[in-house]
């Protein structure tokens, strides 16, 4: 009788240890790695990927790489080194990081393009917001603010840009610029790009060009919301941040946006929804690691292939509409909007 139940517990063990081990076969691994955690979203993105993934049985490798190239080719190389199956990438150079995506599917990892697509380069899917959508409804809200401030479609408008040659940021300005151009008395008086999405350089900029044009620049559309608080910066300077006097735009709804926003210093802030994107990349990497199929909006051309691309929601906020958008959806809360 011992014998016998001896030879059981043994076999369970066994049985156990090889369910085990199938279990951890199984497992899906993924990469996922940002250009950056600079700018208060990032954190929004990783949390709610990881989240996702994980829910979904994923084991997720995260990374981010401060904005330089080398570092992230590297974190990338070690991403492919423990064994991940697919990886998500947010590139810090978008004409470059094509090398990367070829790198992986020579050892059969696919690649999924995050919110910045790459140019010139293989690329097995994308998800991403419509980001020449995003400068355009930035240029919009602007032809709004100048009917009502100013009367007339009239004035001088400068356009700060992000990293130089990154396609969000190409996107970004081409959508806006195609607003600007449609007005002849419309000035373009900068177009100005920012290494590292800088902030403070941004700021420079600002204040280059309200020394130059004494102080008489209407408008600036900014390609995020770092930027645009540094032209918050240098308008608060000289006593001109205020949207009865200046126009700002800027893109993914920091809470320091938002408050500017609701204290009337900023116009409009495009809410690029996080949730979305990110939840939408997770679950993709985890189909595609499982050789699921893949639903896609549209094929987007990179100037090398057709990218499989999903694309996910925009919303312009205002102070008329922030109450209804930013705080109904939960995204911030009255208080941390509006203080106690």
């Amino acid at each position: 009788m011992k014998r016998t139940l001896m030879l059981i517990c043994s076999t369970l063990c066994l049985l156990f240890m090889v369910m085990q081990g199938a279990a951890m076969a199984k497992t899906v691994k993924i990469g996922f790695i940002l250009k950056t955690l600079q700018e208060e979203r990032y954190q929004r993105d990783k949390a709610a990927f990881i989240a996702k993934a994980e829910s979904l049985g994923a084991k997720v490798y995260f990374d981010s790489a401060n904005n330089d190239e080398q570092a992230q080719l590297m974190k990338f190389e070690n991403m492919l080194a423990k064994g991940c199956q697919v990886i998500v990438l947010q590139p810090v150079n978008t004409g470059t990081a094509g090398t990367m995506v070829k790198t992986a599917n020579e050892e059969g990892v696919k690649v999924i393009g995050y919110d910045s697509m790459l140019a010139n380069g293989p690329l097995d899917y994308m998800v991403m917001q419509d980001s020449w959508a995003v400068g355009k409804l930035q240029g919009e809200a602007m032809l709004k603010w100048f009917k009502e401030k100013k009367g007339k479609i009239q004035g001088k408008v400068a356009l700060i840009m992000g990293q130089p040659g990154d396609s969000n940021a190409q996107a970004m300005s081409s959508g806006a610029l195609e607003i600007i151009q449609q007005y002849p008395e419309l000035e373009l008086v900068a177009q100005q790009s920012h290494e590292g999405w800088s902030s403070d350089k941004a700021m420079a900029t600002a204040e280059n060009v309200l020394t130059k044009y004494d102080n008489k620049v209407d408008a600036f559309i900014c390609n995020n919301s770092g930027m645009a608080r540094g032209v918050i910066s240098a308008l608060d300077g000289q006593g001109l941040a205020d949207i009865d006097r200046v126009f700002v735009a800027g893109s993914d709804a920091d809470l320091v946006n938002i408050q500017y926003v609701a204290q009337g210093k900023q116009a409009v802030e495009i809410w690029k929804k996080i949730e979305p994107l990110a939840e939408t990349a997770a679950e993709m990497a985890v189909q595609i690691a499982n050789k699921q199929d893949i639903t896609v909006d549209m094929h987007i051309n990179n100037g090398f292939v057709d990218v499989p691309t999903v694309v996910t929601p925009i919303v312009p906020v205002n102070r008329e509409n922030l109450d209804a958008t930013i705080i109904a959806e939960g995204f911030y809360t009255k208080e941390q909007v509006y203080g106690n």
